[in-house]
Formats: structure tokens, sequence, C-alpha cells
């Protein structure tokens, strides 16, 4: 279980980065664009993103049974 949310965490920095690294690359010129205007949006939005990417992938664990 640990395992699962130290990868979904992971995925959500990378998600971050990738989001920054849009803000500063590409961005928005005219500032009216809703995520990538500002460099906090769109690192949230990349982390967003890429925390459920990285949860979309992890196992269900069966629930143990008494």
């Amino acid at each position: 279980m640990k395992r699962a949310w130290l990868i979904t965490l992971g995925a959500a920095l990378a998600g971050a980065a990738a989001g920054y690294m849009y803000y500063s690359l590409v961005g928005c010129a005219s500032g009216s664009c809703a995520i990538t205007s500002s460099p906090v949006n769109s690192s949230l939005y990349g982390a967003l993103m890429g925390g459920l990417l990285a949860n979309s992938f992890a196992q269900k664990q069966p629930k143990a049974q008494d």
C-alpha cells in the first residue's frame, strides 16, 4: 500500500515539473489561458494529471477477510 502512494506521489511531482516546463517553454502569450497563463496553475494541473495517471494503473489489493 505504501509503495502505491510513493509511486503516485512521484508521478504527481513529475507532472508538476512537466506542467511548469510547459508553462515556461510554451505558455500563453495573451494571458487569457486559464491553465497555462500561470506557473502555479500549470504545475497544479500537471501534478493532478500525473497523480491520476499513475493511480489509474495501481493494482487493487484484496480486502482482508475476518
